[in-house]
């Protein structure tokens, strides 16, 4: 895995009307001065970086508009990308309308949150300004189905999103709301989710694996990682499709992959380093 690391920043707690304890929130300036210094000590803006920092602010619900503004401004100045949540269920919508009197898009289209240097988790709840406006701007998407579907909060309209021309990738949103963080079962759950709530023809497995690879090479910014191809950088998983759960797949090892799910990794190279040989970690004492 690359590494993008991201600050997740809170500074509006329960008692300003927020959602975390106050007693995990900060002080708004000790958050920038921090994330100041996460960037000048660690980011590496080089081609075929494995440790790129994004600045990102919780979400709305859990910080202010000042915050939201400075964190744009810093990341710029930087030259960083910026990441938030947003749009991720009915709450979330709700409170944007009656705190900011916006829309989720419209709040972050409001503070500069919008451009190709910007991704929002989820996006759930979408709607079809803000569906128009981030493809326009060039504004990605991380979806997040196992999260969505453990959380209950909802279906996100990715398939309206890829026709309007948006940036799409996948995530895993993170222990909290997913356990296991398999991304290859990440990519059943967005082609089966799709489905679902859109129809058969919603999503194809070949689609779901676009995302989760070119997809979310896009929505970073990055020219080289996301496809086997010459100039990419060397980032392979070879997986084990000879195993009894796939043995009625062999006409279409793509699809396989996806509808099937293999399991573990069989080999893993990462930036050119082998880092599972057999299905086994080989620079880790496991134990």
């Amino acid at each position: 895995m690359r590494f993008h690391a991201s600050r997740g920043s809170m500074s509006v707690g329960q008692s300003r009307g927020g959602l975390p304890p106050d007693s995990l929130v900060e002080k708004e300036n000790v958050i920038l001065e921090d994330t100041q210094r996460v960037i000048e000590r660690y980011h590496d803006a080089e081609r075929g970086s494995m440790l790129r920092v994004v600045v990102a602010p919780c979400s709305p619900f859990s910080v202010s508009q000042d915050l939201m503004r400075e964190s744009a401004r810093l990341a710029r100045h930087y030259r960083v990308s910026m990441h938030t949540h947003l749009a991720e269920n009915d709450n979330d919508v709700r409170y944007s309308r009656e705190k900011f009197n916006r829309s989720p898009a419209q709040y972050v289209e409001d503070l500069g949150w919008v451009g190709q240097d910007v991704w929002h988790a989820h996006c759930v709840k979408l709607d079809e300004y803000g569906i128009q406006l981030f493809a326009r701007t060039g504004t990605g998407v991380a979806h997040c189905p196992c999260s969505n579907m453990r959380l209950a909060s909802g279906i996100a309209p990715v398939r309206k999103m890829l026709d309007a021309g948006m940036k799409v990738g996948m995530g895993v949103d993170g222990s909290a709301s997913n356990d296991t963080s398999d991304m290859i079962a990440e990519v059943r759950q967005a082609l089966l989710l799709q489905r679902v709530g859109f129809g058969p023809d919603a999503m194809t497995a070949r689609q779901a694996l676009e995302i989760a690879t070119l997809g979310g090479a896009k929505v970073l910014n990055r020219d080289d990682i996301g496809a086997l191809a010459p100039g990419m950088m060397a980032d392979v998983a070879v997986f084990d499709l000879n195993q009894p759960g796939l043995a009625g797949a062999g006409h279409d090892p793509v699809a396989a992959l996806v509808f099937c799910n293999p399991g573990k990794v069989a080999c893993s190279v990462i930036n050119g380093q082998v880092k599972v040989r057999g299905g086994v970690m080989v620079h880790t004492d496991l134990p």
